[in-house]
């Protein structure tokens, strides 16, 4: 769901898209382990020069995750505190840094203390190993019983009650995955007692226009040409490996972004 190309052909009368552009796209249609595909000229966007194509490659779909959650399903300002649950993953990775540098203090969680170290490295200003701390009394700790304006998870079941219980009044539940299953269903008064708001986004529906899919993915390039992102591109394959670039994901021997590359493609 996520590739970048070269452009070898363009539909009868198509406008701003032309034979030879180095072009991405993330979401629908899949399809994106192939050699050729053909997309719709108004989902692809242009890779400036100063960008990597297998750098973007890698970070389209967490990188614009990144954008519309930090900037439009709340938008974080310097001051705010957050709370990034896996934090030394693709997202969390790059919402570590992008929330850092905008100015606000950031909370991660983490599994372990090898990822503890990553995290560090993204901006995280405290870092809690879910294995050896509870996250919600530690939150409490760090803030001094205020909470934090907003909470970012991709974890679910396990994590949504305490997601909750770490927001300051007022406080932002962003729910965006569930690597460990759905929530269970809460009822209204869960959230009446801080007046929370709970929302349960999808990039889709944040970049289904044009102007907003465009301003989306320049603002992730822009942060990657800068700096303020760094993505770990760690691991290559060809594309006739993809099975086995799978069963090393399986089995957790990977790190970073993985890319699947055709033959003789020179980017």
């Amino acid at each position: 769901m996520e590739a970048v190309g070269v452009v070898i052909a363009v539909g009868p009368g198509l406008t701003g898209r032309q034979v030879g552009d180095v072009v991405a796209y993330a979401g629908n249609p899949m399809g994106a382990y192939a050699e050729e595909q053909i997309l719709p000229a108004d989902k692809v966007v242009p890779i400036p020069s100063s960008v990597d194509p297998i750098v973007a490659a890698s970070v389209m779909l967490k990188g614009m995750t990144a954008q519309y959650l930090l900037r439009r399903s709340f938008k974080v300002e310097s001051g705010h505190t957050i709370l990034v649950h896996a934090a030394a993953g693709g997202v969390g990775s790059l919402l570590c840094q992008w929330a850092n540098a905008l100015g606000a203090t950031v909370i991660g969680t983490v599994s372990t203390k090898e990822k503890a170290v990553q995290a560090e490295e993204d901006g995280c200003h405290h870092v809690i190993v879910t294995k050896q701390e509870r996250f919600v009394e530690r939150v409490a700790e760090i803030t001094s019983g205020q909470g934090v304006e907003v909470v970012y998870d991709s974890v679910g079941k396990d994590t949504f009650e305490g997601s909750l219980a770490c927001l300051k009044t007022r406080g932002y539940m962003v729910s965006f995955g569930q690597a460990s299953g759905a929530p269970d269903p809460i009822s209204l008064s869960a959230l009446a007692s801080k007046s929370l708001f709970l929302t349960r986004p999808s990039l889709m529906h944040y970049t289904a226009k044009r102007d907003e899919l465009l301003e989306t993915a320049g603002e992730v390039f822009a942060n990657i040409a800068t700096g303020v992102l760094r993505v770990r591109v760690n691991h290559k394959y060809p594309l006739s490996q993809a099975a086995q670039a799978h069963s090393d994901l399986e089995n957790r021997k990977t790190t970073g972004s993985v890319v699947l590359i055709p033959d003789g493609v020179d980017l």
